[in-house]
C-alpha cells in the first residue's frame, strides 16, 4: 500500500532546527544558513575555518531539513532531499573538535515510517552515525535494514545497518551526491535489456580492422555512414556539425541542412544540420571518452541492429517566436528513431535542451532500448545556451512580440530564463494520431536521470513501453512554475488573458507532466521516483470523453513527492495520486503478448538518486573502463 504523509518536524530545541517544512521559505532558509556559518567563521573561539559551501546552492530549491550549531566548536550545516526531501537523509559541512549532543538521536528513518525503519540520525563524538534501517549518516540503504553509507567532511563512515564506526572525520568538502552502493550484478547493470536485448551493433572488433573507423571531423563522418563495410565508428574528439561550421566537402551524403535557425545568435551563425544514420544493419556509434556533438539532428531511420553510446549531444534550441512558444516551427529532436528501425540500442548518452523533442520514436521503428542516460536540459548559467538566446533578445525586446510583452508585463531577464531552461518535451513514441504503425512500438526505458523535464517521459501512442528505475527531478521547473503564476496573477486581466485559456495567444509556462499513454497504448512504470511531477500519470491528451484516445498505463512502487507530501506505491492504490487522468482507467495489459519477453533486474527507488546521477551513473563519459567495453552488450 502506499502512504502519503507531511514532512515532520525536526527533533531537538527550537534554536537547533534553522527550518523544517512549512516554518521557512527557502530563501529564508537559504539566508539563514549562510548568516549562521559566516557568524561561526568569524568566530576566533570556534576553532574550525571549514565551513564549505561547494554546491550548496542545491540546497536553496530544497531546504526542507537544515540544521546548524551544536557545541562550541562545532560548523555543521545538516541538508536533506538526497533521495527525496520528506526522507530525512543529513549530510555534514564543515568539521566539529566538540562533541555534538544527542538533540537530534532517535528520529525517524522516513515519513510515516513508510519508507524506513527506526533508524535516523545519531550525532555522537564521532559525528554522524547510522540507525537501523533508516539513512545511516550517508548514502544509506531505507525501507529497513540497507546498507549504510558514509559521512562526508565530518563523521563517521559506517558499511552495515545499525554499525557505529569510529572513522576519521574526512578532508573533503561536501560532495554530492554521496555513493550509491554497488549496481545490482556489478558491471552486469550495464547489460543491454529490454526490448533491444537482440542488439550486437558492428560487434567487438578490433580498432585497427578494417569494419573499424576512428572519425574526427565532419568528412570522416560522412565517409564512415556511406560505407557498407564499416561497422564501428568511434568519435574520437567533440564534432560541430552545423551547416555553416563543416566544410563544402561534407555538405553531402549523410549531413544536409536542417530548417534555418531563426533567433538563436550561436545557431544563426553555425546553422543545423541533419546527419542521416540510414539503411545500416549492425552498426555502433560510441565514443570513449564522452564526446559531444554540436548543432545537429541525429535521423536514425531504416535501419536494424545499431547501438549508440556515450555521446553528449548538445546546443539545438532556439527561442520560439514563430509559433509563439507552442516550439511547432523547427524539427529539431537530438535523436529520431523513424522509418520501421528495428532492435535500437541507446546508452550512456546525455541530452540537453533541445527545440523539440530530446529522443523520439516514430513510423513503426520497435524493440529500442535507452538505458542510463541523462536528460538535463539547461542549466540557465551565465554562459548556458538559453542564456545567451535571452541576452540577446534583450537587446532588443520590442523587435520580438512575445519577448517584448512578457518583459512589459513583469517578468524578469532572471525569470524568462529559469522557466525556459528546463526541456519542453523529452519522447514522442508515435508521431501522428491513429497512425496504424503506431502499434509496432516497443520501447524499454530504464536508468535514466530527468532534470527538470516537462513532459512525455514518454508520450505514447499505441504500442509498449516498459519504463524502470527512472529517476524524475523537476524542483527547479517547479519553482519556474510557481514564479510563473506569480507573475501572471499579478498581471491585468486583459495581459493575464494572453497567456492562459486553452488557446492563449503566447505559450509560456511549465507542464509537469510525467508518462503518459494514449489510444490504446500500454505503459508500465515501476521502481522509479518522481519528484516534483504534477501530472505523473495520465491516459489521455485529447479528450476524456474520446475513449479511441485513452491508453492503457500503470504505475508500481513508484515514489512521488510534490509538495512536501510523500506517497509509494502504485496507480491502484487507494488515494493514490499516480492513478490514471483525466480518462476512466482502463484495466492494463500488454499489446501482443501477456508478459515481457526478457528479464530484468530492479533496484530500489530509494537509491536510484545517488546511483543515477553520481559518478558512475547515467549520462556520457561516466564510465572510466577500458573502451572495447562499449562494444559489448554483456559483461
Amino acid at each position: 500500500m502506499g502512504s502519503a504523509n507531511a514532512v515532520p518536524e525536526l527533533p531537538g530545541t527550537p534554536e537547533r532546527a534553522v527550518a523544517a517544512s512549512g516554518a521557512w521559505t527557502a530563501d529564508e532558509t537559504y539566508a539563514e544558513i549562510q548568516r549562521r556559518l559566516q557568524a561561526a567563521e568569524a568566530d576566533p573561539d570556534r576553532g574550525t575555518r571549514r565551513t564549505a559551501l561547494t554546491r550548496f546552492e542545491t540546497v536553496k530549491s530544497r531546504p526542507y531539513f537544515c540544521y546548524a550549531g551544536g557545541g562550541r566548536g562545532t560548523i555543521a550545516m545538516i541538508r536533506s532531499a538526497i533521495v527525496t526531501r520528506s526522507l530525512i537523509f543529513y549530510v555534514v559541512i564543515g568539521g566539529c573538535d566538540a562533541p555534538v549532543d544527542g538533540s537530534m538521536a532517535a528520529g525517524r528513518g522516513s515519513v510515516g515510517g513508510d519508507l524506513g525503519g527506526r533508524g535516523g540520525v545519531a550525532p555522537s563524538t564521532a559525528g554522524v552515525t547510522g540507525g537501523r534501517g533508516g539513512v545511516p549518516g550517508g548514502a544509506g540503504g531505507v525501507a529497513g535494514g540497507g546498507s549504510a553509507g558514509r559521512v562526508v567532511d565530518g563523521g563517521t563512515s559506517s558499511s552495515a545497518p545499525d554499525s557505529r564506526g569510529d572513522g576519521p572525520a574526512a578532508d573533503s568538502a561536501i560532495t554530492a551526491p554521496p555513493p550509491a552502493p554497488p549496481p545490482v550484478g556489478g558491471l552486469a547493470a550495464y547489460d543491454l535489456v529490454g526490448f533491444a536485448q537482440a542488439a550486437t551493433g558492428g560487434g567487438a572488433l578490433a580498432d585497427t580492422g578494417p569494419n573499424y573507423r576512428k572519425v574526427t571531423n565532419a568528412d570522416e563522418l560522412v565517409a564512415a555512414l556511406a560505407s557498407k563495410t564499416v561497422k564501428v565508428i568511434e568519435l574520437m574528439n567533440d564534432l560541430n556539425l552545423g551547416w555553416n561550421e563543416i566544410p563544402a566537402s561534407a555538405r553531402q551524403g549523410a549531413i544536409r541542412s536542417e530548417s534555418t535557425p531563426l533567433l538563436h545568435p550561436v545557431l544563426k551563425r553555425t546553422g543545423v544540420s541533419v546527419v542521416d544514420v540510414q539503411n545500416h544493419d549492425g552498426l555502433t556509434i560510441f565514443s570513449a571518452s564522452g564526446v559531444t556533438i554540436r548543432h545537429a539532428h541525429l535521423n536514425v531511420k531504416k535501419c536494424s541492429n545499431v547501438i549508440i553510446r556515450n555521446i553528449k549531444f548538445d546546443e539545438l534550441w532556439e527561442w520560439d517566436e514563430a509559433s509563439r512558444g507552442d516550439y511547432d516551427k523547427q524539427g529539431w529532436d537530438f535523436i529520431t528513431v523513424d522509418m520501421a528501425c528495428k532492435t535500437v540500442w541507446i546508452d550512456h548518452c546525455e541530452f540537453t535542451k533541445a527545440y523539440d523533442g530530446v529522443l523520439d520514436i516514430k513510423g513503426g521503428s520497435a524493440d529500442v532500448t535507452v538505458s542510463w542516460s541523462k536528460f538535463s536540459g539547461d542549466d540557465g548559467g551565465p554562459s548556458s545556451f538559453v542564456r545567451q538566446q535571452i541576452d540577446e533578445l534583450e537587446k532588443t525586446p520590442s523587435a520580438y512580440p512575445m519577448y517584448g510583452f512578457l518583459r512589459s508585463n513583469g517578468f524578469s531577464v532572471d525569470d524568462i530564463v529559469a522557466i525556459s531552461r528546463s526541456q519542453k518535451k523529452g519522447h514522442l513514441v508515435g508521431a501522428n494520431d491513429l497512425d496504424a504503425k503506431n502499434a509496432a512500438h516497443t520501447v524499454t526505458l530504464h536508468h535514466n536521470w530527468y532534470n527538470n523535464m516537462q513532459d512525455r517521459i514518454p508520450r505514447l501512442r499505441a504500442g509498449n513501453v516498459h519504463a524502470y528505475n527512472l529517476y524524475v527531478s523537476n524542483t527547479d521547473a517547479a519553482t519556474a512554475r510557481k514564479r510563473r503564476d506569480q507573475v501572471v496573477a499579478a498581471m491585468t486581466a486583459t495581459s493575464a488573458a494572453r497567456l492562459q485559456g486553452n488557446s492563449p495567444t503566447y505559450h509560456f509556462g511549465v507542464t509537469l507532466n510525467g508518462a503518459i499513454s494514449t489510444e490504446g497504448g500500454a505503459v508500465l512504470i515501476e521502481k522509479s521516483v518522481l519528484i516534483d511531477v504534477a501530472s505523473p500519470i495520465r491516459n489521455n491528451q485529447v479528450s476524456a470523453a474520446q475513449a479511441i484516445y485513452t491508453g492503457k498505463i500503470k504505475a508500481a512502487d513508484v515514489i512521488h513527492l510534490i509538495d512536501a507530501k510523500m506517497f509509494r506505491g502504485g496507480s491502484d492504490d487507494a488515494g493514490s495520486p499516480l492513478a490514471p487522468v483525466p480518462a476512466p482507467a482502463l484495466a492494463f495489459s500488454w499489446n501482443g503478448f501477456a508478459v515481457l519477453p526478457y528479464r530484468y533486474a530492479v533496484e530500489d527507488p530509494t537509491v536510484l538518486q545517488a546511483r543515477l546521477t553520481g559518478g558512475a551513473g547515467a549520462g556520457a563519459g561516466k564510465l572510466a573502463w577500458d573502451k572495447k567495453n562499449w562494444l559489448k552488450t554483456s559483461y
